[in-house]
């Protein structure tokens, strides 16, 4: 998620704690403002990870972004260095017990967050590589942020609320509801691979930019991957997209042209796509991660790697182009209209 979203998460998390453990409203203002803050800092720290990169390794920044730092395992661990660093600017106003108890509130719920979203995180480390990605929420999703803000500043703003309570429960029904758009998606994906002939496998269904109504799905058959969205609205709409050919095990040896390197690079770009990569035919050289696009109906990945010559280092480029006429179409997609609206 957002960086927003995981610091309002976590003030929410720390206020709420700090309210359970002290009930006189005199002092109970300043300390859930105290705890919110410590909350949202530590819930901005597991992000601290994608400061681990290298000017001659393009693709560290991905081997270890939502890695150790938002394994559960190293939720204790993370509170605890939260909590000693804001020690010295706070060591005044709570104890050192009550500044990691918020520390830990507001740090828990960050992997979990993103582990809604569809990039990919390391939950489980160090018993288990596997990445969750459950698909339910964008990565940038404006309400559901409002969901929980408003809430916590009336809750920070009058001592006798408990608008806290509406921030969780709020959130939690909009996770609910996703989760219900998502199966009825999901049905209805399956059922059109089948019409289609299609082996669906890898199937992926995910929330399109800032909205649980437009759905992107993606699924592989015979070597390709194909493309569709879904308007969810009262009744389902089907957007058909467009498809691709994989970037297999051949594929990549020619890419790499007898190059060690960068062959290996390919396999670490396949590893953090989930197989989904794809090769631009506008730009030979660049492989992109085609579970992202601007558009939910197009393979146009936003990011990828490239060799701008022969021996060249690899480069991550990023990729987010979008036109007014693509805009336009977004715009139709999302408010369901007819099909024929669309270029």
């Amino acid at each position: 998620m957002d960086i927003v979203t995981h610091a309002v998460m976590g003030a929410v998390f720390a206020a709420g704690v700090a309210s359970l453990r002290n009930k006189d409203e005199k002092s109970a203002l300043v300390r859930r403002r105290l705890a919110a803050g410590v909350g949202a800092a530590a819930g901005l720290l597991p992000d601290a990870d994608a400061l681990i990169q290298s000017g001659g390794d393009a693709l560290l920044v991905l081997d270890y972004h939502r890695h150790f730092t938002h394994a559960l395992a190293f939720v204790p661990f993370g509170a605890l260095l939260a909590a000693a660093l804001l020690w010295p600017l706070l060591r005044r106003r709570m104890s050192f017990a009550m500044l990691y108890l918020c520390s830990f509130a507001g740090y828990l719920p960050h992997p979990l967050l993103d582990a809604c979203t569809s990039y990919g995180t390391h939950l489980w480390l160090p018993f288990s590589e596997r990445r969750e990605a459950w698909n339910l929420i964008a990565v940038v999703d404006p309400l559901f942020t409002l969901l929980l803000a408003v809430p916590l500043f009336l809750f920070l703003r009058r001592p006798g609320s408990t608008a806290v309570r509406w921030s969780l429960l709020l959130g939690a029904a909009y996770f609910g509801f996703s989760f219900s758009q998502q199966q009825r998606v999901e049905a209805a994906a399956v059922a059109l691979a089948q019409a289609r002939g299609h082996q669906a496998t890898q199937l992926s269904v995910k929330p399109s930019m800032a909205n649980l109504v437009l759905w992107r799905v993606l699924y592989v058959h015979d070597g390709r991957v194909q493309v569709d969205a879904f308007h969810a609205g009262l009744k389902l709409r089907h957007y058909p997209g467009t498809s691709a050919a994989l970037i297999d095990a051949a594929a990549a040896q020619k890419l790499a042209a007898g190059d060690t390197k960068r062959l290996r690079d390919i396999e670490r770009f396949r590893l953090f796509s989930d197989g989904f990569i794809v090769q631009d035919r506008a730009r030979p050289n660049f492989i992109g991660d085609a579970r992202y696009a601007m558009q939910p109906t197009a393979i146009a990945p936003i990011w990828g790697i490239e060799w701008r010559g022969a021996g060249a280092a690899t480069e991550f480029v990023s990729r987010h182009d979008f036109s007014p006429a693509m805009r336009e179409d977004f715009l139709v997609m999302l408010l369901g209209r007819d099909i024929s609206y669309l270029r």
